[in-house]
C-alpha cells in the first residue's frame, strides 16, 4: 500500500447510490474516482472524493449492505467542513434532506448544525469562527 492511499475509508450503503453520487456532487462538489456497476446498472463500488476526503459508496442490496432506512437511521455522522454551512445546509434539505440540529455559532468556535441528506446519512457541517485554546474551550463547556 502507497503512502496516499487512505487507510480508512467510510463505506455508505444507499438505496438509489446512482442518485447518491449525483446528489453528491451536486451538493457536495464531490468527483467521482472510480464508479463500477452490474449489467442492471447496480453500484457495486464507487469512490467520491469530497474537499480530499474520500468515501465510498454502494447500492443497498437487502442482505449484506443495509443502508440506514433498513435499520432504523444510522448512529454515524460524517463531519464535513465547508466554507459556508448554511448555504450546503440549505442545499441537502432543498434536496430532500433535513435539519436534525440547526446551524448556529457554538460554543467551542465553530459554526456548525447536522442534517440527515435524504439517503438517511448524517452530516455534521462546519466551519471554524474563532481560535480558541483548550482552557478557552473548557471555560465555555463549563458555562454552558
Amino acid at each position: 500500500m502507497s503512502n496516499d492511499t487512505p487507510i480508512l475509508t467510510p463505506r455508505l450503503v444507499v438505496d438509489g447510490a446512482a442518485g447518491a453520487i449525483d446528489h453528491y456532487e451536486q451538493v457536495f462538489g464531490a468527483r467521482c474516482l472510480e464508479r463500477y456497476a452490474t449489467a442492471d446498472g447496480r453500484i457495486v463500488h464507487a469512490a467520491l472524493s469530497i474537499r480530499g476526503a474520500v468515501i465510498s459508496i454502494v447500492d443497498a442490496d437487502g442482505a449484506h449492505n443495509l443502508g440506514p432506512t433498513a435499520v432504523g437511521g444510522s448512529p454515524v455522522m460524517l463531519h464535513l467542513t465547508v466554507d459556508d454551512p448554511d448555504a450546503v445546509a440549505d442545499a441537502l434539505v432543498n434536496a430532500g434532506g433535513r435539519i436534525v440540529i440547526p446551524i448556529d455559532d457554538r460554543y467551542y468556535g465553530y459554526r456548525e448544525g447536522r442534517v440527515a441528506d435524504r439517503f438517511g446519512h448524517l452530516w455534521i457541517l462546519s466551519r471554524q469562527i474563532e481560535r480558541l485554546d483548550p482552557a478557552e474551550i473548557e471555560r465555555r463547556v463549563r458555562a454552558s
